[in-house]
């Protein structure tokens, strides 16, 4: 058989404008060392990965493009989709498994990041910092009595979602000596109680968390998971927080929330539509602070990230299921064993 290149795919929005990387060292020298394989960016820059792209490539490497049942369902060569971070909510999962294709994503790179960020939003908001902010740069001093901020010591964070990063962010913040409590019905309480955290029901939590913070992932369980009704049971003096996937939250009700002054605060790094619209009612409030979905986004982030994903593409191409495998029944789809011996062999289709 005739030997060629083990191709790999990365969408265009890792690139800027003038066709460089727009995010530094994302580990692709490994893909450069690597014999037999080869990348560049996909041609097409749309939403959608269309299926004529697909069809070119043995694997790909996504950031925030969607990968629909379209995209897989003609790719011959196509073993992979390589999801540069931890969502997949823009992945067609059971497509992907149909036609032999691995979904694998960056689980637990992101950790730190993430749970830092979380850790951030605790600090500047019961530090009321962007208040204060403004308040130096308009050399009004006279306000600083109006924005006392709220200690931690004895306050409770309640952390929705008790993951990777859920369980880091218990770890950090353990110097702050706050009573933590979680919400996930598949956390283990032995695990929860080796870091002081007691898992407990989403109203009770609502109810005595003077800090919510969301790090659960999107899944169609946690889509709508904190409403209204959620929001109504939080204190006047609590703070709402999320750095997970905006969808999770009722947008529209935590405004309500937070322009009524039923909460006293929020931060938020994700929302329900990404780019979020500047004229959404959310951003004229002066009780929340927000950032673009790119507040975890440091170098070490994206290199550890980049890292992870590459190496899972490498794995495929040496014949090998990577470390994360999202759809891990596609183990068993025979178009894929006879994609994975092949390469195995040292031969490229």
């Amino acid at each position: 058989m005739e030997t060629k290149t083990f191709r790999v795919g990365l969408t265009r929005d890792f690139m800027k404008a003038d066709g460089s990387l727009a995010y530094g060292d994302i580990g692709l020298s490994a893909l450069d060392a690597a014999k037999g394989v080869t990348w560049d960016f996909i041609q097409s820059d749309s939403h959608e990965i269309s299926p004529e792209i697909a069809a070119q490539y043995d694997a790909l490497i996504v950031l925030g493009r969607a990968v629909t049942r379209k995209t897989v369902q003609s790719t011959p060569r196509l073993c992979i989709v390589s999801r540069f971070g931890v969502g997949y909510d823009e992945v067609d999962v059971p497509a992907c498994t149909d036609n032999g294709v691995i979904l694998s994503t960056t689980i637990g790179a992101s950790t730190r990041p993430v749970s830092t960020i979380a850790l951030l939003y605790i600090l500047a908001t019961s530090h009321k910092l962007m208040a204060k902010d403004r308040i130096a740069r308009s050399a009004n001093w006279a306000e600083r009595a109006e924005h006392m901020g709220v200690g931690l010591t004895g306050k409770t964070l309640c952390i929705v979602g008790f993951g990777n990063i859920g369980r880091d962010l218990a770890k950090l913040v353990q110097p702050l000596e706050m009573k933590l409590i979680a919400v996930d019905p598949y956390a283990r309480r032995e695990d929860a109680a080796k870091l002081g955290v007691t898992l407990t029901d989403m109203e009770p939590a609502m109810k005595t968390a003077d800090f919510v913070v969301v790090t659960a992932a999107l899944t169609p369980e946690t889509r709508g998971l904190i409403g209204e009704k959620e929001f109504g049971l939080m204190k006047p003096s609590a703070f709402f927080i999320n750095v997970a996937r905006g969808p999770i939250a009722d947008q529209k009700a935590l405004t309500r929330a937070l322009s009524e002054k039923r909460i006293a605060g929020a931060g938020m790094d994700v929302f329900e539509n990404e780019p979020a619209d500047p004229k959404d009612p959310i951003f004229k409030l002066g009780n929340v602070i927000t950032s673009p979905h790119a507040l975890a986004w440091t170098d070490e982030a994206f290199k550890r990230v980049g890292d992870m994903a590459v190496a899972a593409v490498l794995d495929v191409a040496a014949g090998r299921l990577p470390k994360v495998v999202v759809n891990r029944d596609v183990a068993g789809n025979q178009r894929l064993k006879e994609r994975l011996a092949f390469h195995a062999a040292g031969t490229r289709a």
